[in-house]
Formats: C-alpha cells, sequence, structure tokens
C-alpha cells in the first residue's frame, strides 16, 4: 500500500486502485537513482482492462473474411467462364452451342455473386461492431483527439459517398490512439495497402457494371443483327475481365483485412497493458528533473539547487500518484485535413 495523489491515504493497493477514493494511481516511484519509464503522452487515465479486448469477436469476424474471400475466388471463376463464353460467341458467332454457353456462364456468375452478397451482408454487419468497439477503445487511450465521433465508427460504411474517406480517417485515429510508443509510431503499410485495393476494387467494379450495363441495352435494342453487335460482344468481355480483376482485388484487400484486424488487436492489447501512463516527468517533492526523469548533475533527489527540501515523500498531486489529464479536445494532436489522412 502506498499514499494515494488525489486524498492522501495510504490505500493504493498493487492494482493501482486507491480503496478510499477509487482512483486508480500510478505506481510509485521508481527506487532512488533509477530512471522512469518514458512518459506516453497522449495515454488517459484508466485502469488496466478498461478496453474491451475479448477476442470472440474478432475471431468470428476473421472466419467471415476468409468466407468472403473464398466467395470472391468463387466470383473470379465464374468471370472467367462467362469471359471464355463470350469469346467463343465472338469466335463462333451467335449460332450453335456458344449463346447457351454464354447463359449456362451468367447463371454461373449470378449464383458466385449471390454467394457473395449474403456474405458480404453478414460480414458488414459484424465488421461495424468490431470497428466500433476499436473505436470506443481508442476512446479510452487519447479522449478527445479524435476527428468524428463514435457513431461514424459504424455509419460511415453505410453512407454513401463519405464512405470513401471517412472510415480512413477514423481507423487513422485509432491506430495512432492504439500505438504502445506514441501516435508516431502507429504502422502504416499494411494499412494503407489495404485501403487502397480496397478503394481500387470498388472503381473497377463500378466501371464494369457500368460498361456491362450499356453494352446489354445496345444489345437490347439492336438485338444480334446489324453491323456492330461485334462490338458490343466485346465490350462485355472487356466488363467481365474487369469484373474479374476487382474481384481479384476485393479477395487480397480481405486477406490483407484480416491481418488489419489482428494487427489493431495486438496493438490495443500491447496498450491496455501499459495502463494509465504520466503526462511528464515527475516534479512532486523529488524536484527538477533532467531530460529522462534522472536528477540533475549535482543534485542529489530531494534538492532544489540548496540544502536539502526535506525526505523524499511518497506520490503527490502532479507526481507519480497523480493520473494524467486528457489533451484537450480542442487540441488534436493526429492533424486535420488532407495530412492527416
Amino acid at each position: 500500500m502506498y499514499p494515494c495523489g488525489r486524498c492522501r491515504a495510504a490505500a493504493v493497493g498493487p492494482d493501482g486502485r486507491c480503496a478510499a477514493c477509487g482512483a486508480y494511481q500510478q505506481q510509485p516511484a521508481p527506487p532512488m537513482g533509477m530512471p522512469p519509464a518514458p512518459p506516453y503522452p497522449y495515454a488517459a487515465a484508466m485502469p488496466v482492462g478498461a478496453a474491451d479486448l475479448r477476442r470472440g469477436l474478432r475471431i468470428a469476424l476473421s472466419v467471415l473474411l476468409s468466407v468472403s474471400v473464398v466467395a470472391l475466388l468463387c466470383l473470379f471463376w465464374a468471370r472467367t467462364e462467362q469471359r471464355s463464353a463470350i469469346q467463343a460467341v465472338i469466335d463462333d458467332g451467335v449460332g450453335g452451342s456458344a449463346v447457351n454457353d454464354a447463359e449456362d456462364a451468367d447463371g454461373y456468375v449470378a449464383a458466385a455473386q449471390l454467394f457473395y452478397f449474403l456474405m458480404l451482408a453478414v460480414t458488414s454487419a459484424l465488421w461495424a461492431v468490431w470497428f466500433r468497439r476499436a473505436r470506443l477503445n481508442a476512446e479510452l487511450f487519447a479522449p478527445g483527439t479524435h476527428r468524428m465521433g463514435t457513431g461514424w465508427a459504424a455509419g460511415a460504411w453505410f453512407t454513401p459517398v463519405v464512405n470513401l474517406w471517412f472510415p480512413k480517417q477514423i481507423v487513422n485515429d485509432i491506430y495512432r490512439a492504439s500505438a504502445p510508443a506514441g501516435p508516431q509510431s502507429a504502422p502504416k503499410g499494411l494499412l494503407n495497402t489495404w485501403w487502397s485495393l480496397w478503394i481500387g476494387s470498388f472503381a473497377l467494379n463500378a466501371v464494369s457494371f457500368v460498361m456491362a450495363a450499356a453494352a446489354g441495352a445496345r444489345l437490347r435494342s439492336r438485338g444480334y443483327d446489324g453491323s456492330s453487335w461485334h462490338d458490343d460482344v466485346d465490350a462485355l468481355k472487356s466488363a467481365a475481365n474487369l469484373a474479374g480483376f476487382s474481384a481479384l482485388l476485393t479477395a487480397a484487400a480481405g486477406v490483407l483485412a484480416i491481418f488489419v484486424v489482428r494487427q489493431l488487436a495486438r496493438l490495443q492489447e500491447q496498450r491496455a497493458l501499459m495502463g494509465p501512463a504520466p503526462m511528464g516527468p515527475p516534479m512532486g517533492a523529488m524536484g527538477p528533473m533532467g531530460p529522462m526523469g534522472v536528477p540533475m548533475p549535482g543534485q542529489m533527489p530531494g534538492q532544489m539547487g540548496g540544502p536539502a527540501a526535506g525526505p523524499m515523500a511518497g506520490p503527490v498531486a502532479g507526481g507519480w500518484g497523480n493520473p494524467p489529464h486528457p489533451p484537450h479536445p480542442s487540441q488534436n494532436p493526429y492533424g486535420n485535413g488532407p495530412a492527416g489522412y
């Protein structure tokens, strides 16, 4: 038991909680001559274990993402069959079995799309739940430093237009708040690659959809007669190629999403184990400290540049026994605008 920095009662147990006032405290100052651990500048005053780190949701989401990747590979195979059938129509004409093969390939694509859309609906719902929980954990780690509220963590994915950049800004803030060594140490490679693949696959899929719809409308209006049907069917083949490539990119993004989930979970577990951390070097009764929290040269602990200031006391307000104060909400250390994207 050691003194509490809030009520001064010697009632702080090994878990850092004061039995008198209920406040969570830092561990007492290290032994004389031993430098303290480097401070974490954006830590919130929270107990270890306050964050929701249950693994069940993460495991279920990883399983669903894996099944969705399998569905996308099935869709890629169906698109490949569709492209081959369309090429047969171009080479052999509309007679014989070429048209029947093309219609069968269209059926494969429809079945694969239905399987993928069902998996996408279930996975998206679970993803939104997991993503919001990660955002709530990040709020504990760095309160008042996020650009958007917790409601956007789930809603941004389903809001048209803004879902192209709001989720990325939110996940950037989550990563920076969860990085154990501070915001600037947040890993970016995996996160940026995943998001680039996701946006690229979305754009290609939209282009292929427009191309297929336009070519199909021309064929329905003109029939298989006329001089331009080869061009229209060739446009359908190009659309099938783009759609297949988009399915591959989405599958790759799904694989990276699994690693993003695991990486973020690991960061938040490490950050939560750190517990509350001081905002700076201890001052209190030990007097001024050097850059690393070590007494200045020629100065003993408890001295203030002259005679001894008295025996070294326990944790006091502003020192080791006081929980850190979170940054002011108007001070966002992560930046805004394009630079903070």
